[in-house]
């Protein structure tokens, strides 16, 4: 008998259905379920005298999210949501579930979020979040594709490193036999080595880590980050060109293969049109100002600032914007510097921060320069200022949140919705 889930069978099918009890009544001489599965749900009724005594009597020991494996057929029904039922022939309880559940998956009381995270596997029973991470793996896997189309080569760099891109308190130290080593706030550094490899074109989809103490619905400690880093470039625009592309080729295919989970979420997702706006740092605070905000040349831009100047995007009808030419003080020792601005750029969707990156330095002389005045330790870098004196071409890349792309292309109230199992200041488990 083929094994089918709840959204693959039809009327007549004859088939073997595993999943959890999601409801379950007993009305003396019939007795139904509803199976649920990563599909759906099937409802499974029984009817006495229709069903073999000792399946009939088996039902009654079903119990809520007890998890079950059933063979029968599919046959219509009036009484069933999706106008189908089945009529069980075989029936195993798997594994029983304990009767007071710690959550309310899928009741009328609404749990706290530390208090679903804590039981985050029960929380994850709720079809709508199974949604939320069958969206965001489409995300992934429409990422990598657009690369691999593009000529890209995956590339798998350390998580362990002995310097971090961005330097300062943000990184997690790590004893490393006996030297000391942190968990990588990004794979910055060893994408550009890569361009001295002759593998000009490599993106790397991983963990990046920052031991930041906020307490925002838009950071956490554990991340998901896209990268990649391409040469040859003339400037920062052929970065922003490919970045661009991958947003618009990531959000069609949502659009078009995850139909079923937006419409259980209730959100239209539209590819965004390509090319992005290109707004100056300039310009940016000088809206700014003419809103109310406190804010001079090159202060970096606070959170509650990005935010305010994504509402003024959206009153122009723009959700997806770049902004360029930053000033060079407020840009890591990487980026390239153009008189007082930089080469380094941001990629905005409602608000938020989606991209940060831009043309690198690749002169060695000009970054070895650059990482002094910014107070760097040059010998710390050593491995990676090496490959900068044996020809590298000029290139330039980004490091991409898809999480907080998740995160506000379906509206969730917190980047950690998005997360199976987030990592913040506080929570180290599960």
């Amino acid at each position: 008998m083929e094994k089918k889930y709840s959204g693959e069978a039809k009327v007549g099918d004859h088939v073997h259905m595993t999943g959890w009890v999601a409801k379950f009544r007993n009305l003396g001489g019939l007795q139904f379920f509803l199976l649920r599965d990563r599909e759906g749900t099937m409802q499974v009724a029984a009817k006495k005298g229709k069903v073999p005594d000792k399946l009939f009597e088996e039902m009654k020991k079903i119990g809520k999210e007890d998890c079950v494996s059933v063979k029968g057929k599919i046959v219509k029904s009036e009484h069933a949501k999706s106008g189908m039922e089945m009529v069980p022939e075989s029936l195993e309880i798997v594994s029983k579930s304990l009767p007071e559940l710690p959550i309310d998956v899928f009741g009328k009381i609404e749990s706290g979020k530390d208090k679903r995270f804590d039981y985050r596997f029960l929380d994850i029973r709720e079809p709508k979040l199974q949604a939320i991470f069958r969206i965001k793996a489409k995300a992934i896997q429409a990422i990598r594709e657009y690369f691999v189309e593009k000529g890209f080569v995956e590339v798998f760099t350390p998580v362990i490193q002995a310097a971090g891109a961005e330097g300062g308190a943000t990184m997690f130290p790590v004893q490393y036999y006996d030297k000391k080593a942190f968990l990588r706030q990004s794979p910055q550094l060893y994408k550009q080595m890569m361009m001295a490899s002759g593998m000009d074109k490599v993106f790397e989809i991983g963990q990046a880590f920052r031991a930041e103490k906020f307490h925002t619905t838009r950071h956490v400690s554990e991340f998901m980050s896209v990268d990649f880093e391409q040469g040859w470039i003339e400037s920062e625009e052929d970065v922003m060109k490919t970045l661009e592309g991958m947003v618009h080729y990531s959000i069609s295919a949502i659009a078009k293969d995850c139909k079923s989970e937006l419409k259980l979420l209730e959100k239209e997702v539209k590819a965004p049109k390509i090319p992005f706006k290109r707004v100056t740092y300039d310009d940016m605070v000088d809206e700014l100002k003419k809103a109310g905000e406190k804010i001079k040349w090159g202060d970096d831009i606070e959170d509650a600032q990005e935010k305010k100047f994504g509402e003024i995007m959206k009153k122009k009808g723009i959700e997806w914007y770049f902004i360029t030419k930053f000033p060079s003080e407020i840009k890591p020792f990487y980026i390239m510097l153009d008189g007082k601005h930089s080469r380094g750029l941001d990629l905005d969707y409602k608000g938020m921060e989606m991209a940060s990156g831009g043309q690198r330095e690749h002169r060695h002389d000009v970054l070895t320069k650059v990482m002094k005045e910014k107070s760097l330790n040059v010998k710390n870098f050593k491995f990676f200022l090496e490959p900068f004196q044996y020809g590298i071409p000029s290139h330039g890349g980004i490091g991409f949140g898809v999480e907080r792309m998740v995160e506000k292309l379906l509206d969730l109230p917190d980047i950690k919705d998005a997360i199976l199992f987030p990592r913040t200041p506080e929570r180290l488990v599960p």
